[in-house]
């Protein structure tokens, strides 16, 4: 059986540097075995790769599961890093995805489901969780999209 660190090479990731909060909060809190995550925007590079709202004259539906991708990547980064080691993560609990919506945008079920699909195919079974996704009219830095998670660590 692969290991997440394996699965992450087979797709041709790597999990990026683990970025700075940008205000006055924390990337992730642990409490117990749970790690609760701030939310992710899709940062590459100190930048956000994808701004505006999804939607009818924005950004596609394949522009923000994109993000959703990103922003999840990023989120593994900063898991990683507060666990002590991707190995560590024994589960993901809940993953909550925000997207920036244009009115009438209802697709935001499909736009979690990038967030969703990497956190399987990196984590296998340990990478099925509960979900939300909310349509928001605005998101910080023009984002189109945002995830939160919530994982179970191994051990203290």
């Amino acid at each position: 059986m692969s290991t997440a660190r394996q699965r992450l090479d087979e797709l041709g990731l790597v999990l990026p540097p683990v970025t700075k909060p940008v205000g006055a909060y924390v990337p992730a809190l642990r409490h117990g075995d749970l790690l609760v995550l701030s939310g992710q925007i899709p940062l590459r590079d100190g930048a956000v790769a994808y701004t505006g709202r999804v939607g009818s004259s924005g950004r596609t539906l394949e522009d923000a599961q994109a993000a959703a991708r990103l922003c999840t990547l990023n989120a593994l980064a900063i898991a990683a890093d507060a666990a002590g080691g991707l190995e560590r993560i024994a589960r993901v609990v809940k993953v909550v995805v925000y997207v920036a919506s244009q009115p009438g945008f209802t697709d935001q079920h499909k736009v979690a489901n990038g967030a969703s699909e990497l956190l399987v195919a990196v984590l296998g079974d340990a990478g099925r969780h509960a979900r939300a996704a909310v349509g928001v009219a605005e998101l910080p830095l023009n984002a189109s999209v945002e995830v939160d998670v919530t994982f179970a660590v191994a051990g203290h």
